[in-house]
């Protein structure tokens, strides 16, 4: 059988003018070749696949994520309302010769609008003057001693209630994003959000919602849910502080610094406007969480961030005057109230610094029509009871 094997494939190969070891060559390259194409088919039917199902799948992710971030927090603007049952009360608020009322809008820093018949209405961009001038105005309606002295005593008073509230509001949103063991100073500091807006977003509804997006991204794909949590919640606590200049960005990474919050964390804050390339999956994303909230049609109304800062701006250039205590931005910014040191300042060196801070507005903003500027200068003595 051997031989006759032997015999049948000397013949074969006569007749193919092939070798055995050619024709076992030929076979495994042809083999080669058809193993290649089907590789080659089944790599691009699992890319195709592979496109398909990552694509719809991020979309799922990205959807649920979204739903979770739906709040149910109603945010303020630029008005408070007090209702009134008797119409005698905005007398009392008003004063002889309108002084209670002058008192109360320079102490507050808010705009009094009587107009309407049953409600009081407080107008400013600053929410926290406003939320102030709201609690103290309450009091004064049930007192019966409203004058000047006594209405200075109520805003001081509630000045510093508003100051234990923003630590209340700040313990709450930590626990409503599930964060705990945070300074109180940085707590307080997070109280701020619900008085603060962000292009018409009001900074609790934002920080929530940008937290609950983040995590539920984090957790999807795996990421560090905690580095997340903190980066989203943190990301624009810049834009609460106001005793220093710099962008809020900036001025959020020196404060998590200051309170030595995470280096991950400070990242995330650092990056989530793309001013630094991404060093780490959870900064990017911090940053999809952000633009997933304020991107979203209806969340954002840049005009409103426009206007405060403008008003912010108005402010701020009179202060700088020498002699200039405080300033108050109304009516849009179409009226500039400046409180003046009447130990520094006569009444010709007023009007003259009232002209110089007009003339600066002027310059240096774009204000729809004109601004009035009202300098005001009032000497006052007491002597103490015997």
């Amino acid at each position: 059988m051997d031989d006759s094997k032997q015999k049948y494939i000397k013949k074969l190969e006569e007749i193919s003018h092939v070798s055995i070891e050619e024709a076992k060559k030929i076979l495994v390259e042809q083999a080669r070749n058809e193993a290649k194409a089907d590789i080659a088919r089944i790599i691009r039917e699992s890319e195709e696949e592979a496109r398909l199902t990552s694509s719809k799948r991020a979309r799922e992710i990205l959807g649920d994520a979204l739903a979770h971030g739906a709040l149910e927090i109603v945010p303020e603007y630029t008005v408070s309302i007090i209702k009134i049952q008797d119409e005698d009360i905005k007398g009392r608020i008003i004063g002889k010769e309108g002084r209670n009322i002058r008192a109360f809008e320079n102490a507050t820093g808010v705009d009094v609008g009587l107009d309407e018949e049953g409600i009081i209405r407080l107008s400013s961009f600053d929410s926290i003057r406003r939320e102030i001038a709201r609690r103290s105005l309450e009091i004064l309606i049930r007192d019966t001693r409203v004058q000047p002295f006594r209405i200075e005593e109520v805003v001081e008073q509630e000045r510093k209630e508003v100051s234990r509230i923003l630590l209340e509001e700040g313990e709450k949103i930590a626990e409503e994003a599930g964060i705990f063991n945070i300074h109180p100073d940085l707590m307080s500091i997070l109280g701020r959000f619900k008085f603060r807006t962000s292009f018409g977003q009001n900074l609790i509804v934002h920080s929530l919602e940008v937290t609950k997006i983040g995590v539920h991204l984090a957790a999807e794909i795996g990421a560090n849910v905690e580095i997340t949590k903190l980066g989203c919640l943190f990301h624009d606590i810049g834009k609460v502080v106001s005793d220093r200049e710099g962008s809020h960005v900036q001025l959020g990474v020196e404060l998590l610094q200051k309170y030595k919050i995470p280096r991950e964390v400070i990242n995330c804050v650092a990056e989530h406007h793309q001013d630094k390339p991404f060093s780490s999956i959870e900064s990017v994303l911090v940053y999809l969480a952000d633009a997933a909230s304020g991107g979203r049609p209806g969340a954002r109304h840049e005009d409103v961030e426009e206007y405060v800062k403008r008003i912010r701006d108005m402010e701020e250039i009179a202060k700088k005057f020498d002699g200039v205590v405080d300033a108050y931005a109304f009516e849009a910014g179409r009226e500039l109230r400046v409180v003046i040191d009447p130990g520094k300042l006569d009444d010709i060196e007023t009007t003259i610094t009232a002209k110089r801070i007009k003339d600066e507005v002027d310059k240096k903003l774009i204000v729809p029509g004109v601004v009035r500027v009202t300098a005001i200068r009032e000497f006052r003595t007491s002597e103490p009871k015997e």
